[in-house]
């Protein structure tokens, strides 16, 4: 028998395992790191709570529609299973969105935006995302470079919010 809840859960927690991985540096910021599967880590220069209040305050004055905050740490209490701070930000921006939509329906999977801010167990705060070239190469969408670009450039403006003051 299956628990969604459980598989809820176990999928975060897998999914926070993956995150949670050694990546090579990216550019010659050593607080932003790019892995080969379109990962992306911004390391946070403040609490986990405050980096979350921080990345929403900056997708409000974006004027970007912000959907919902999952705690996944609080799904693992509740199901039992003890996860580290871990909350998913889910936004975007419906008219740049949907157009990745129309290029490929499928690319559903990666809309809207999601964020995850994590704690790792040494106690730094990440903001995690998906680069959005690699959503684009992931979808096979080419006719779209302009709106992954700006998407690109507008999450990287939302996390650096959060980079060491």
């Amino acid at each position: 028998m299956s628990f969604p809840l459980a598989d809820l859960c176990r999928t975060a927690l897998f999914s926070a395992l993956l995150v949670t991985t050694a990546l090579p540096a990216h550019a010659a910021d050593n607080d932003v790191r790019l892995a080969g599967d379109g990962i992306v880590k911004v390391k946070s220069g403040y609490s986990f709570d405050e980096t979350i209040e921080r990345l929403k305050q900056d997708i409000a004055g974006k004027g970007i529609v912000f959907f919902a905050a999952v705690d996944q740490a609080k799904l693992g209490a509740e199901a039992g299973v003890k996860v580290r701070p871990s909350t998913l930000l889910v936004f975007g921006n419906p008219p740049l969105g949907t157009q990745f939509i129309t290029s490929n329906p499928n690319a559903g999977l990666d809309w809207p935006v999601r964020l995850l801010v994590t704690q790792d167990e040494a106690g730094s705060v990440w903001a995690v995302y998906t680069d959005f070239q690699w959503i684009a190469q992931r979808h096979r969408i080419t006719d779209r470079d302009p709106q992954f670009t700006m998407a690109n450039k507008v999450v990287a403006s939302i996390t650096s919010s959060v980079t060491a003051p």
